[in-house]
């Protein structure tokens, strides 16, 4: 059974704040606005940690605390306060309170006393330390000595909880959400997610494909046997003026085809199906411009996004309000990594397209980058030949616009373990990340996802 933290505070956006970043990391909360609703729990056996506001009316936190012990309640418990006294701190220490921690308080600062508080009720002792070894607080709320925590949880899980929360999140405030799959390692990661988080139902939104008409055969094959597999609803939509034009990424160029075929068309099947709010798997960590993103990221009523105009994240609270014609684009995977997607694909044994994996593959060089001949759609030079090379795509898009790398990474493991040793972004490879200056900031000002 997971720990329960009891939240008790009579301002409600601060027990809201408290439980949201709780619960981001996969901790069950209970709250209350007043220690007699506590007192009144039936839930009071269950709780393993207490979080407690100073100054409340009626009842203050340390007179909860008193309350808690002459029961026989031995719950640590952390006071939170607006007005910090040195005097107040060493009362509360000397009659037994764990932790007296000034507002506003960091995450960090939060999480590490819960650590704490967690880690003191499992070893049977909740009294708090005296002497040298008692936790001390800095002024701005930041612990000084805690360095772990009990109930360890790994940096996988924590990933995991506050993508699942985000997911969630998006179910309970959107009218139309609808989850981006674009097929690659980061679609299926947050597939996975998406079907753990409303897990025995189906995810409740669809799942969105861009078909330029340019992915590699293995893509398409992959994306609709998942589909098929898992029993999801699954919308393509392909830009057909596009196609009617004649736009494709080698007579028109990588700007261009990208403009018309994924940018376009994902406005396009935004507007024809009235999605409001579309879930993507890009992370901060991929290119510069990804990492001036919000999580909850506004687009205007022609779904253009302004990193000068986005709105603040702080405690994980999410402003999700939309006028009409306005949309958001939401990334539960933004904190994640490379190698961390690579470790949770290992973990929880995700299946991915095999283009990621290393094999003998017809390439030709084009610019320094091995472009691999999927069909005979790629025009090739007088003097130009393939030749098979084992190797691997880090990322996958259109295949005449995606280069891969020599690897000898046939599994996921062996991937692991030589993503330890990169240097270069995954998205080297990608061309329409360089084809003109400041490219991808000019993409998604334009509405690329």
């Amino acid at each position: 059974m997971e720990p329960l933290i009891s939240i008790v505070d009579d301002d409600e956006p601060v027990r809201e704040a408290l439980r949201r970043v709780l619960a981001a990391h996969g901790l069950e909360t209970a709250v209350f606005a007043s220690g007699k609703q506590l007192l009144a729990s039936d839930r009071l056996p269950e709780m393993a940690c207490l979080i407690a506001d100073v100054k409340m009316p009626e009842m203050s936190g340390l007179a909860l605390h008193h309350r808690l012990m002459a029961a026989g309640h031995r719950i640590p418990t952390i006071l939170i306060t607006g007005g910090p006294t040195p005097s107040g701190r060493n009362q509360a220490l000397a009659e037994g309170v764990l932790s007296y921690v000034p507002k506003p308080l960091s995450e960090e600062a939060l999480l590490d006393n819960v650590r704490l508080a967690l880690a003191r009720g499992a070893a049977g002792h909740s009294d708090a330390m005296t002497g040298p070894q008692a936790f001390e607080a800095g002024a701005s709320g930041e612990p000084t000595s805690l360095t772990s925590g009990p109930h360890p949880r790994s940096h996988l899980k924590r990933l995991e909880a506050e993508s699942i929360a985000i997911l969630r999140e998006v179910a309970a405030e959107f009218r139309n959400p609808v989850l981006m799959y674009s097929i690659g390692k980061d679609s299926s990661v947050l597939l996975h997610l998406a079907r753990k988080a409303f897990y025995p139902a189906k995810p409740p939104f669809p799942l969105l494909h861009i078909d330029t008409r340019w992915k590699f055969r293995e893509m398409i094959a992959f994306r609709d046997e998942t589909a098929k597999r898992l029993g999801l609803d699954l919308i393509v939509h392909v830009n057909q003026e596009g196609v009617e034009r004649g736009i494709d990424p080698i007579s028109s160029g990588s700007a261009l085809h990208t403009q018309i075929m994924k940018t376009e068309g994902l406005k396009q099947a935004l507007d024809k199906y009235g999605f409001d709010a579309a879930i993507g798997g890009a992370r901060r960590d991929e290119e510069k411009s990804r990492a001036k993103e919000r999580i909850f990221s506004f687009r205007n009523s022609g779904h253009v996004w302004d990193p000068r105009h986005q709105r603040p994240e702080l405690w994980h609270l999410y402003n999700t309000r939309l006028r009409p014609g306005e949309s958001m684009r939401v990334f539960p995977l933004s904190n994640w990594t490379e190698l961390d997607v690579w470790q949770y694909i290992e973990a929880e044994g995700i299946d991915v397209v095999p283009l990621y994996f290393a094999k003998e593959r017809p390439v030709v060089q084009r610019g320094g980058v091995w472009i691999m001949v999927d069909d005979d759609r790629l025009p090739l030079e007088p003097d130009e030949r393939p030749e098979f090379r084992r190797v691997r795509f880090r990322t996958l898009g259109c295949y005449p616009l995606t280069g891969a790398i020599d690897s000898e990474a046939a599994t996921v493991g062996e991937i692991v373990a030589e993503l330890r040793q990169a240097s270069r972004s995954e998205r080297q490879g990608r061309l329409i990340d360089s084809d003109s200056d400041a490219s991808m900031e000019r993409k998604k000002r334009e509405g690329y996802f």
